[in-house]
């Protein structure tokens, strides 16, 4: 079989929600990073044989194949298609592992995987409030909430849920949360964001651009402290979470360019890194948040490896229990974890997050010299995905 290569990876820089980027339409977004990953390789645009485009809220801006339009708004010729994915959270990782498998099988030589979410023009929950609001009903239907006892799924009640079920404090979550934006800062002051952000200008309320360009994360706060996260009231009454332990609404796009040995002939280019291993698993919708750690040791299993044997992990802060809880139950090394800062400070742009972090992965490994490194996302529904990588 084929093997599938990482040629190319770029980011956005994450935008606050009503932000820096928020004069951005997420199509226009999406089609910048398009345009600079096959600026970054060189290549013929029209040697691309699809683009998959993660995106959650696939509604408004965002709707009618979001992946098609960015293409047609993007360099690439009205030839290339486009496709759009929704594993929630997990929805651009799982782009990425629809990638792989498309160019190890040989049907395709070129695959743009990517992810885009614009938090400001589409807001979170968009499909369900407003279909709710027109009277289109619920997607959880009679026979879901039977099985589960007539209960909503709720990741705030599941990222709760977490925080007990593995015994940990409001101290903890608030002390992860804050070394959170302390590697962030540090990973920012020190430049090395610098070559996986793709800046882009800052649009006024005309969309025009304002002569300042967007190339630090916006969520940073680089003079965080202690004392301002203790002072936070709690998402939910006697909870333990509260919005700065949680991960920030944030506008974004992210992608990567995977290729066979085909596709490496073509480019005439040097991979960044390979996909080693892809799982993906489904746990209980209730928690919803847990999925990942199950599925890691599943991925491990199958791929024949340690922990240990990975150099750095990435585990989406969609809130500070569920890597904290993720660690504690592998005995993960603390200091390989989200090493260069994660969602809590950085945002999390839904359904660009997956092609975000994997960005962020493969350029950490190149710099430290690492060899593989695992991503895993937790996802609502109760799922997880899981791609271990191994730079090159």
């Amino acid at each position: 079989m084929n093997q599938a290569y990482i040629v190319a990876a770029r980011r956005t820089a994450g935008g606050r929600r009503k932000g820096r980027l928020a004069g951005w339409h997420p199509v226009e977004m999406a089609a910048r990073i398009i345009d600079a990953l096959m600026a970054d390789l060189q290549a013929d645009p029209a040697l691309v044989d699809d683009v998959i485009m993660g995106c959650v809220s696939q509604i408004g801006e965002q709707s009618t194949n979001v992946g098609r339009n960015a293409v047609l708004a993007s360099c690439l010729p009205e030839s290339v298609p486009g496709t759009s994915v929704d594993r929630q959270c997990g929805s651009s990782q799982q782009a990425v592992h629809f990638a792989a498998q498309a160019v190890m099988s040989g049907a395709m030589d070129m695959v743009i995987a990517a992810g885009v979410e614009s938090m400001t023009r589409v807001p979170m929950g968009s499909p369900v409030s407003l279909a709710q609001q027109a009277g289109f009903g619920h997607h959880q239907s009679a026979a879901i909430m039977a099985r589960y006892g007539q209960q909503i799924f709720s990741q705030f009640t599941g990222a709760e849920m977490m925080a007990r079920k593995y015994g940990l404090t409001r101290a903890d979550l608030d002390a992860y949360a804050l070394e959170s934006h302390r590697r962030g800062a540090a990973t920012t002051q020190a430049g090395h964001f610098a070559t996986e952000i793709l800046p882009l200008p800052v649009l006024d309320a005309d969309g025009q651009p304002s002569g300042d360009l967007h190339a630090v994360d916006e969520g940073i706060r680089f003079d965080a402290s202690a004392s301002a996260m203790a002072a936070m009231a709690p998402l939910q009454d006697s909870g333990l979470l509260t919005a700065a332990s949680a991960s920030q609404m944030c506008d974004g796009a992210a992608g990567v360019v995977i290729v066979n040995e085909r596709g490496l002939a073509q480019l005439n280019v040097e991979p960044l890194a390979r996909i080693h291993h892809m799982t993906v698993l489904g746990h209980d919708p209730a928690i919803m948040l847990e999925a990942p750690i199950p599925a890691t040791r599943l991925a491990l299993q199958r791929a024949g490896m340690r922990l240990d044997d990975i150099s750095l992990y990435e585990v989406n802060e969609a809130f500070a229990s569920i890597p904290l809880a993720w660690q504690q139950a592998l005995n993960a090394d603390p200091d390989r974890m989200n090493a260069w800062g994660g969602a809590i400070a950085l945002g999390h742009p839904l359904g660009a997050t997956g092609a975000k972090l994997m960005t962020t992965l493969v350029h950490a490994l190149r710099r430290q010299g690492g060899r593989y490194g695992l991503q895993t996302m937790c996802e609502g529904g109760g799922l997880a995905n899981v791609t271990v990588i191994e730079r090159l």
